[in-house]
């Protein structure tokens, strides 16, 4: 019987690092040995679906021979502060997680937007995944912390979570989409 889950897996790190990126299209650094590692613990994947951001792209394409896109898994979009380096970002304070994922950078979504928009998609590929086998879904840390957050119930507490470059998180999925996380960020 085939795994009914949902494999996410981080984009590759960025070719330019030190910055905050959201919806910059910026190229993914690709390592051969830590993508060959990470092409060797995938098996069994029966859909290869990717933001459509470079970076992601591309380290799709390293991992699988062809994947789809899916627009509603892009990163959250940061506004006026996406490509901003991080040491110039305003200081935002001490937040609890529902400020945090109620904060909104100018001109563009906060986590509770990006949770509301990633839902509806990780349904759709979670219950694909019950029918016919394991789903990649190549993403951004963001997506993948709007994922646990929908699997435990608390949509901001998905901001607790680290997620590293080229880590696996996988999700139990049923008929109605993703409902346990079966691992976290494993590298």
């Amino acid at each position: 019987m085939t795994r009914p889950e949902l494999v996410l897996i981080r984009h590759a790190p960025v070719a330019d690092p030190g910055r905050l990126y959201g919806r910059s299209d910026v190229a993914a650094a690709l390592d051969s040995t830590a993508v060959a590692q990470l092409k060797n613990r995938l098996t069994s994947i029966t859909r290869v679906v990717s933001s459509p951001a470079r970076r992601c792209r591309q380290t799709a394409e390293a991992l699988f021979e062809t994947h789809e896109q899916d627009a509603r898994l892009w990163e959250q979009d940061f506004g006026a502060h996406d490509g901003v380096p991080f040491d110039a970002l305003p200081d935002i304070g001490v937040l609890d997680s529902r400020a945090l994922a109620a904060h909104r950078s100018p001109g563009g979504e906060s986590f509770e937007d990006l949770c509301a928009r990633v839902s509806p998609a990780l349904i759709e590929h979670g219950r694909y995944a019950a029918a016919h086998g394991p789903v990649a879904l190549i993403v951004h840390a963001g997506v993948i912390r709007a994922a646990l957050g929908f699997v435990t119930g608390h949509g901001p507490g998905g901001l607790a979570f680290e997620v590293a470059h080229l880590s696996i998180t996988r999700l139990r999925c049923g008929p109605d989409g993703p409902l346990s996380v079966i691992e976290v960020n494993r590298t």
